[in-house]
């Protein structure tokens, strides 16, 4: 059976020599796996382009009653980004929050509110050519209220993470101070109350912000693990 739906591309594997497997959120199916053939040759240039990060595609998919990896009949970019694949920080943003994105999502079955949040959240951040820098944070922050778990306060991510076990596999380093998370308790609220206006003083600080909200998600996502592309974009928001 074939089904026409709206897609986000959030990462693919290698399949061996010219194909991939890709783990696209669809807006009608919710977390699907296709088996994409020959988009690694030579020619046709430029295909593999469509399975890069937040990537928003037109599909039609092939489906099945036991689930698993399908097939894609056909696929095209459905909305074309403007900025966000060539800034290398907002290209670096992406590709940790699309790996963060597809870790914390399993469902597969259609959500059609968290789907129109990743849409219009992405295409607001490709268009936005200035004042970007909280991105990550007021994404993962609002994420977290389509998952189940999101706070209403900067005290129930602090206290959460000052006082939560450890998670197996995860690291973070050193913990902040009682001092620090009274810094960060006062930031995160400037981000859920007023996240247009927040302000966040140097990179650094959004650096260990970020740091405590993904500590923030590893408690409540066990599967989450470490995100392997967090000490890249560390390095970007150092700058930021």
């Amino acid at each position: 059976m074939l089904i026409k739906t709206r897609g986000i591309v959030l990462n693919f594997i290698r399949y061996r020599e010219t194909s991939i497997i890709a783990r696209i959120y669809t807006e009608r199916l919710g977390l699907q796996s296709y088996l994409v053939n020959g988009v690694r040759k030579a020619k046709p240039p430029g295909r593999i382009a469509l399975f890069q990060p937040f990537t928003m595609l037109d599909l039609v998919a092939y489906t099945s009653r036991q689930g698993g990896i399908t097939r894609l009949s056909e696929y095209r970019c459905a909305e074309p980004f403007r900025t966000l694949p060539y800034d290398v920080r907002k290209s670096s943003i992406a590709l940790f929050l699309s790996e963060v994105v597809s870790r914390v999502l399993l469902e597969e079955e259609e959500n059609e509110p968290l789907f129109n949040f990743l849409h219009d959240s992405i295409l607001a951040f490709d268009r936005q050519e200035e004042g970007f820098e909280n991105f990550a944070l007021i994404f993962l922050l609002q994420l977290s209220q389509y998952l189940g778990f999101g706070p209403e306060t900067g005290e129930q991510i602090t206290s959460q993470v000052a006082f939560g076990a450890e998670v197996p596999g995860a690291t973070i380093g050193h913990g902040p101070t009682a001092l620090r998370f009274q810094e960060f308790e006062q930031h995160f609220d400037d981000l859920l109350r007023t996240p247009d206006t927040a302000q966040i003083p140097n990179g650094r600080v959004r650096r260990e912000l970020l740091g405590v909200l993904i500590r923030y998600y590893q408690l409540h996502v066990e599967r989450l693990g470490d995100v392997r592309s967090l000490s890249v974009l560390s390095e970007v928001l150092a700058e930021l």
